[in-house]
């Protein structure tokens, strides 16, 4: 991969909807919450999930609140989840909360991170806590060279200091990372750090723009 700021050196990966499919995990732990629940049920349970976890994380990156992990506020959100669900079980609750750890790949993903890995050492960079990234890379079988998480800079994405860990670890200049997401929320901040970017089409993803120019753009990590 050439062009733009010389060939680039490493290839950095959104995780969440990127490589795995999130709503689809989450979806699964709730059916094992609540089995009575039917699909419109499951859907308005997963968008009251989303908003915590969105409203919460954007708090933190307007200052409004102290930085949380996203165990904790996994936590929260499975039990806003089960009292809506009418779910009073503990244990059930806290099986659900680990729903974010236990998330499918999406068919491409495996074949394409071991394709790239033979050219390019690759970064996982992800909102995920430490603990859930290593449980959601073991269940998903991602490989990685290296994965950070948004917990080292204690903070969120789009925050450029999560960005800046990749660019740290890498031990090269922004430009020569290209940062690969299915969110271009998550690729103009990258951008604006200097990095290069590719959009992956994903059905949970962020679509691009008319205004987005990004370096890539794909329908999948095959080829």
């Amino acid at each position: 991969m050439c062009g733009r700021g010389g060939r680039v050196r490493t290839v950095v990966f959104d995780v969440l909807g990127t490589l795995v499919d999130e709503p689809a995990g989450i979806r699964a732990g709730m059916r094992a919450l609540a089995p009575s629940l039917d699909a419109s049920g499951i859907e308005r349970l997963l968008s009251l999930w989303q908003q915590h976890i969105e409203g919460e994380q954007r708090r933190v990156l307007d200052g409004a609140r102290p930085y949380l992990a996203s165990d904790a506020l996994d936590r929260q959100a499975a039990r806003l989840v089960a009292d809506a669900a009418g779910v009073d079980d503990p244990a059930a609750v806290a099986t659900m909360a680990l729903s974010g750890r236990r998330l499918p790949p999406w068919p491409d993903t495996g074949a394409g991170l071991a394709r790239l890995a033979e050219r390019f050492p690759l970064i996982g960079l992800s909102n995920a806590s430490r603990t859930a990234l290593l449980g959601l890379n073991a269940h998903a079988g991602l490989r990685w060279h290296q994965a950070l998480s948004a917990e080292d800079a204690r903070t969120y994405k789009p925050d450029p200091a999560v960005y800046r860990l990749a660019v740290t670890v890498s031990g090269r200049p922004p430009e020569r990372l290209l940062m690969v997401a299915a969110h271009a929320w998550d690729l103009r901040a990258a951008q604006g750090l200097g990095l290069r970017t590719a959009y992956v089409s994903r059905p949970v993803g962020d679509p691009p723009t008319s205004a987005d120019r990004f370096d890539l753009y794909a329908d999948g990590l095959a080829g």
